[in-house]
């Protein structure tokens, strides 16, 4: 019986295994969505945070994607606030995966998973901070177009990371 108490239980092994999981798959689909060039779709055209694909002429009457620079009708400060906060959101999340790997070992009881916790609902907080600038200030004069994935998982990359940090607080709570 003592052997038993000294280990942790094994339903706490497959709670921290599946925040484990959840805090990964919350770093690739931020990542996903910052990286790939999926914001905004029209019939011919394709944009991100970083720059826009348009159907151009190719030889032999091919279709080609050609990268061009993001419209100067796009206020460059509301797009650096949105590149800036969505590049934060990925390194708070990574950062928060290492915090609360560190204190998983490191730390007692009651200690643990604050830090993450705060690190993760940051990362929650930038990515949401970047969607709604990027949502209020782009695209409102483009009719027919969509929103793409990229856009999608960032959301979802948001109720994950916020999801994940409330975990970590109750976590830390539970553990006391």
């Amino acid at each position: 019986m003592r052997s038993s108490s000294r280990q942790p239980p094994v339903n706490m092994l497959k709670a921290l295994s599946g925040i484990c999981f959840l805090h990964l798959t919350t770093i690739v689909l931020l990542f996903i969505a910052v990286i790939d060039d999926a914001w905004w779709f029209t019939r011919n055209m394709y944009t991100d945070i970083w720059g826009r694909w348009a159907m151009g002429d190719g030889e032999f009457e091919d279709e080609v994607w050609v990268y061009t620079d993001l419209p100067t009708s796009y206020r460059k400060d509301y797009l650096q606030a949105v590149q800036a906060f969505a590049v934060l959101s990925c390194l708070f999340a990574v950062v928060s995966l290492f915090v609360f790997i560190y204190q998983l070992f490191t730390l007692g009881k009651g200690e643990r998973f604050t830090l993450s916790g705060v690190l993760q609902l940051t990362s929650g907080f930038c990515i949401m901070v970047a969607l709604s600038i990027y949502t209020d200030h782009f695209h409102r004069d483009e009719p027919g177009g969509w929103y793409g994935y990229s856009y999608i998982l960032a959301w979802f990359g948001f109720l994950l990371a916020l999801l994940t940090g409330v975990i970590y607080v109750i976590l830390r709570k539970r553990m006391e």
